[in-house]
């Protein structure tokens, strides 16, 4: 098994840099994540780098030499301690490669809330209370429903501030 090695790319040049490392017989690893943004108004999922103007490439240093891959249009140089390049462990990029694909068949990694969740808000006016999550209102902040005096408010939190019971 080659080793990894971590690339710093061009400026927005990473796709042109994995294109040409591919055509010399490099393999390359390019982590990109899912991200949710809301655009006018609307929740859009579009595919964003997961370390800008960085590529994990493998290949055989007595085959392919450390010359050619930086002369490769769109990279500027290794990742390195001194003059050698950086060994980036297997694991590592195992690692990113499985939560990728976790993330690509839907399972959900990290503690996003879903329309219906119990919550409990951590600090502020509201802190120590129970409420039920809605939606969220942009990147920061949600939309909780809170029971107070009989009456269900729906109110908006920041996120930091809530977390599920």
């Amino acid at each position: 098994m080659n080793p990894w090695y971590l690339l710093y790319c061009k400026r927005s040049e990473q796709e042109r840099a994995k294109m040409h490392l591919e055509r010399q017989g490099v393999d390359c690893y390019y982590p990109q994540i899912a991200v949710e943004k809301i655009r006018r108004g609307k929740k859009v999922f579009h595919r964003e780098p997961l370390f800008p103007n960085y590529i994990f490439s493998s290949f055989d240093p007595q085959k392919i030499t450390y010359t050619s891959i930086r002369s490769t249009r769109g990279v500027v140089n290794f990742v390195s301690q001194g003059a050698a390049p950086t060994v980036v462990p297997f694991s590592l990029v195992n690692t990113l490669m499985m939560n990728e694909e976790n993330e690509a068949q839907g399972i959900k990694l990290s503690p996003y809330f879903e329309s219906g969740d119990e919550i409990a808000i951590l600090n502020g006016k509201y802190e120590g209370a129970a409420a039920i999550f809605n939606q969220p209102d942009g990147e920061k902040r949600s939309f909780i429903f809170i029971q107070l005096l009989k009456h269900e408010l729906e109110i908006i939190i920041d996120n930091a501030c809530i977390t599920k019971i």
